[in-house]
């Protein structure tokens, strides 16, 4: 059954911090992953779980950082993962299956914010590549470890833009490249992934969510220079955090570590939270079985470029029969 995309009246807020939405939850014996899980929004997120009693395993592509920014914090392990490149997805999955243990809490949320054209792997557009492509190939790889838990929540970090176009003409932006499009996309495709994921593994126990986290100011912009930051009215002249409605990172965290651990949250799933709670948008409509049938759409072109599709061939259900559009060329660009 779908989850209405309607608000459950959760009891928290956009000023609620992860510690707030944890309080009286015991994790003790539960696994997290979390990607980026050492810098802003997942150092809280990683800092808050291990509190509650998690055991969680950091992912990221620059483990010395990592170990040294979670240096004291109990429970907490770091092991490499680059998302823009498969072979590193495929190598960090193999590593973790090889470990016998399953994943209670994927945290996809380590990503990319309106960098310079950059192209990954045969030519794809870095921010399409490593905030969509590398995390669907990371759950499509450690399936095997989210279906044993029997109750496992998959989080995608996405953004505001939850009513942005998927440019399915041109996915890697080869004819004009734009930033803040490319990056509006990549985000967009977080919904959906989470929308399909939770539809085809519910059966299995494994539920998703996309979020929100609010504006916060984190190493993620760091590829906006301070005056674009002046003119967006995020900070002053000398830096200064300017705009009311930033969070702090512990804020920022909150939403998804709510909807990773959220005792209300049971039986429900493929929904866009914000602010610690469902976020209240139109029904979806043209939905097939519960399905938007561009997410079943965006599942397919993932599988075709990945190669990967382990969720599809486990359930039986893949987004088999939608029109996928042939990977560009490759560049060096």
């Amino acid at each position: 059954m779908t989850t209405p995309q309607r608000s459950i009246g959760s009891g928290f807020g956009a000023r609620s911090s992860a510690d707030d939405v944890l309080s009286g939850i015991d994790l003790s014996g539960k696994l997290a992953i979390v990607t980026g899980g050492h810098s802003g929004l997942g150092l809280a997120t990683t800092r808050a779980l291990a509190r509650a009693g998690a055991r969680v395993l950091v992912a990221t592509r620059r483990p010395a950082d990592a170990r040294k920014a979670v240096d004291g914090i109990d429970g907490v392990e770091v092991d490499e993962l680059d998302l823009a490149d498969l072979d590193g997805v495929r190598g960090f999955a193999e590593r973790f299956l090889d470990s016998g243990r399953e994943i209670d809490i994927l945290v996809n949320n380590a990503g990319l914010m309106a960098c310079p054209e950059t192209r990954v792997g045969p030519g794809w557009e870095a921010q399409f590549a490593t905030n969509h492509l590398g995390h669907y190939a990371l759950v499509n790889r450690l399936w095997p470890a989210l279906v044993r838990g029997g109750g496992a929540r998959v989080v995608a970090v996405a953004s505001g833009y939850a009513n942005s176009a998927i440019r399915w003409h041109d996915l890697q932006f080869e004819r004009g490249y734009d930033k803040w499009q490319a990056y509006a996309q990549s985000k967009m495709a977080n919904v959906r992934f989470a929308e399909h994921l939770d539809t085809i593994g519910r059966a299995y126990g494994v539920r998703a969510f996309s979020v929100h986290p609010g504006y916060i100011l984190t190493p993620l912009q760091r590829h906006l220079s301070r005056s674009e930051m002046v003119a967006a009215g995020w900070v002053d002249e000398d830096g200064n955090q300017v705009g009311a409605d930033f969070k702090t990172p512990e804020q920022g965290a909150a939403t998804q570590v709510w909807a990773a651990t959220s005792p209300r949250l049971a039986g429900m799933g493929g929904v866009y939270c914000v602010h610690c709670d469902i976020a209240d948008l139109p029904e979806r409509a043209g939905a097939d079985d519960g399905m938007p049938p561009e997410a079943a759409r965006l599942w397919a072109v993932s599988a075709t470029l990945t190669g990967v599709d382990a969720v599809s061939r486990y359930t039986g259900r893949s987004g088999a029969g939608c029109r996928v559009p042939r990977p560009g060329r490759p560049t060096t660009r």
